[in-house]
């Protein structure tokens, strides 16, 4: 069972992002603030749910939670600042959109940089922890997902529909073939030396 809070005394924002370790596309990031008991059975760690019950529990927290809100930042502003501060950067996009500002953020992984003032606490595996940051990797993942499907109507080859630009062995065949597209994320190692190469 997801916590619904890590503190019970301030408006309380969970943060999430999706496609950190992608070869293309933006990285998205979700901010969203649920009511104090909010429950749904579902709700997990979006990485643990099916592409179904994701879409499902995307329209229940659009509907349910106090305020939310997603954002993204693209691959040539990853390439420029790399993919670390591109992550906060798109979170903090996604708080500053937040219709009310939250007094406490709460954040899956072990880094973030501060969103002003506003106190905060990195929480590892926070996204199977507490309901909020569950609810913005649900989000954050879902919403990159359908950018990915658009981005896969112009460039079929890759996979992006499936692979949603993860470095799968489809995805780094057709780098092979095609070469590169201005979505692809140049700051990173696009195709690895082909001895250290693991057919996974």
């Amino acid at each position: 069972m997801l916590l619904s809070h890590y503190q019970d005394e301030l408006l309380e924002a969970g943060c999430d992002e999706a496609g950190r370790g992608c070869l293309a596309g933006p990285v998205f990031a979700a901010a969203v603030i649920l009511p104090p008991k909010f429950r749904h059975p579902l709700l997990n760690d979006s990485k643990q749910m099916t592409a179904a019950d994701r879409d499902k529990l995307r329209k229940v927290i659009e509907k349910k939670a106090l305020y939310y809100a997603v954002a993204s930042v693209d691959n040539i502003e990853i390439d420029k600042i790399n993919i670390l501060k591109a992550s906060f950067r798109a979170m903090h996009l996604a708080l500053e959109q937040l219709s009310q500002q939250p007094e406490f953020i709460i954040i899956d992984g072990n880094r973030f940089y501060a969103y002003g003032q506003t106190p905060f606490a990195c929480i590892v595996q926070g996204d199977g922890k507490y309901a909020s940051i569950a609810a913005a990797s649900i989000l954050a993942k879902t919403y990159r997902d359908e950018y990915m499907q658009r981005l896969h109507l112009e460039y079929p080859h890759f996979g992006w529909n499936e692979n949603k630009g993860y470095p799968t062995r489809q995805h780094r065949e057709a780098l092979r073939e095609h070469g590169e597209t201005p979505y692809h994320r140049k700051s990173f190692r696009l195709l690895p030396d082909e001895q250290l190469e693991l057919d996974l």
